[in-house]
This record gives C-alpha cells, structure tokens and sequence, in this order.
C-alpha cells in the first residue's frame, strides 16, 4: 500500500490535519512547521492525492506539458497544437511553466505526478536527470524538446537548429554581407549553444570571422540591451544573426531608436518564426522550424509511448526552414545613410 497522510504526519511529528493544511495552502500554519512538512513530504516521496506506488496503472487520460516562458510567442502555436493532437487521442492536458527556473521545475514535475499524468512533454532545459528518472521510473511516458535522452519511455524531438543557422548565413553572405554579428541566449541551454556553434562554424565554412558574439536572454528586453551594443561596433555591422524572434525584434528596436535604417544598414535575421516576426516593421527573415508539428508530434509521442507494454522511445527530427522577407537586403556600401555618430 502507498505512503498515505498519516505516514508523513508521524515522520513529522504533527497532525494529519496539519499536513493537509500545509499541502493544501490552508489553515494556520507556522513558516517553521511548514518547512518541516514539506521537507518530510519530499524526503519520503509522498504524493497527495496519489498513491505513489501504483501511478503506473493509475491509467489516467491526462497529457502534461512543461514550458520555459509562456510569454514567449514561440509557445502558444505549440501548446495549441499540442492541446488539439491530445483531444484527438482522448485526453486532457495540464501546463506548467518554468520561467527559465529550476525550482519551478521540480514544482512543475511534483505536480504532473500528483495528477498521475499519463505523459508529459517537457518542453524546457531546466530538468534534471534525478527528475526523469523519477517520472520514467513510475513508466510515465516523457517527450523531450531536442534535448532529453531516448530510453525506454522517453523520445526526443530533435530540431535541426544547425540547417537553419546554415541557411541564414548563407542568405546574409549571397546579399554581400561579410561583417555580421550573433546574438544569442543563455549558453548554458542545448539549444543555444548549437546555434552558435552552427553559426561559428558556418561562418568559418566561408571563411569570414564570427565576429562578435553577444548574448541576450531570449526575451525582447536582451535584444534591445544587444542592438545597443551593435550600435556601438566600430566599424558597425551589416547583419545580425538573432537566436530567435523575440531578440530580433528587440535589435531591430534599438537600431531605429538610433536612426539606423532596417534592412538598408543592418539587415537583421530571426528564429522560429512566430506570428511576431509577420507583422512586425520591417517584417523579419526568419527560420520556421513547424511549430504546430512539433506540439502534435510531442502527443502522438506520448501516446505511443504510454500506449505500449515496452515503449522503448525514439528520436523524431523536425526540419528548419528559412522564410525570407523584408527585414534583409543587400549589404550596403557604407558610405550613405548611417547616422555620423555611429559611424
């Protein structure tokens, strides 16, 4: 039989009552009490509401899925898709979001178990291995966003980030462009990191240097914080190579706040093609990496997987594809419009 109230309340030395309350955020409870039931709930594993041991055939027809930033456009589209593909199979879905931390990560995993998630997609870089193994361990199904193991139980998405950096070099360099500069996001996330390196390594590929590499943090606000430091480049650039839409459109602010002209000084490239990057002046060059496949892709994985007696797991691979529009042009012969005291 699985852990129940009563086994925590004792561990902890206070009433069952107490732990409800703490469980359930109400009542009385002092900070200090708090802890020590939380503390104790996570040391012995207990799950509320759940009977930890037979999550398995618990059976439920719940999908989860983990984000990193539900504020960044590239989510909606995907757990829209998602959302869809899961009705279609018969279930419900729970979302969680991550903020890019991992604290919330653990919460966000406590919680998909207390709902004894059929499967879940995690579509974010903070788990841990401790956590999947937690969640497999229980034969959850796990879909993983280009970065996760495949194991029994757990498939991978992989998207082809270094094809799309390829293509957008390529582009910048057919334009003339021959002094570009990266802006990426946190290195420490997989997918950044590739797309640097594919950018380096095309870059080198037609032996021009990288340049200079800034970061920003995937959010509009690194991407003004980088167009302000483009702008103070000597010579200044004639392209910009964004890790995504949101940072793009952040450079692209920052230029024309400065008086410099998109894309007839600096042509500037995006990722992931959000519906941002449509309607935004001038509208953004662009990657699409499919992201209404990827969310139904993410369910059809989890059904597979929670749907079979050995689910030993796969890796799928989504393609990237450039989308090219206003936000590019051919390099510029730098003696007209660039504004005097930048130049």
């Amino acid at each position: 039989m699985g852990l129940t109230i009563r086994d925590v309340a004792g561990q902890a030395g206070v009433s069952t009552a107490t732990v409800s309350h703490v469980l359930n955020n109400t009542g009385q409870v002092s900070p200090k009490t708090r802890r020590l039931v939380l503390s104790t709930v996570r040391r012995m594993g207990y799950l509320p509401n759940a009977h930890a041991r037979n999550l398995a055939s618990a059976r439920s027809r719940t999908l989860g899925m983990i984000v990193s930033d539900i504020e960044n456009p590239f989510f909606p589209e995907v757990i829209k898709s998602f959302e869809a593909r899961a009705r279609h199979h018969g279930y419900e879905v729970i979302l969680s979001d991550t903020s890019y931390d991992p604290r919330l990560m653990r919460r966000a995993t406590e919680r998909m178990l207390e709902h004894q998630v059929r499967g879940v997609a995690v579509m974010t870089s903070e788990f841990s291995p401790q956590l999947i193994r937690e969640i497999t361990g229980r034969r959850i199904a796990v879909t993983f966003l280009d970065l996760g193991p495949v194991r029994p139980y757990a498939s991978n998405i992989r998207i082809d980030y270094s094809s799309g950096i390829q293509q957008v070099v390529q582009h910048l360099y057919g334009l003339g462009h021959r002094r570009m500069v990266f802006v990426g996001g946190r290195p420490r996330l997989k997918s950044n990191l590739v797309r640097l390196q594919a950018y380096i390594a095309s870059m080198k590929a037609l032996e021009l240097d990288p340049g200079p590499m800034l970061e920003g943090n995937l959010r509009f606000e690194g991407g003004l914080a980088a167009g302000s430091k483009i702008l103070r480049l000597k010579p200044l650039v004639t392209a910009v190579v964004a890790v995504n839409d949101l940072t793009a459109v952040g450079v692209i602010k920052a230029l024309t706040q400065a008086g410099v002209r998109v894309p007839q000084d600096v042509s500037v490239t995006g990722f992931d093609k959000t519906h941002l990057a449509e309607y935004v002046t001038p509208a953004l060059t662009t990657v699409d990496i499919h992201r209404e496949l990827l969310g139904s892709m993410a369910a059809d994985a989890l059904h597979e997987l929670s749907s079979s007696t050995d689910a030993p797991g796969k890796e799928y691979l989504v393609s990237a594809e450039l989308v090219i529009r206003e936000s590019t042009g051919p390099a510029p012969a730098r003696a007209g419009h660039v504004p005097a005291e930048i130049k």
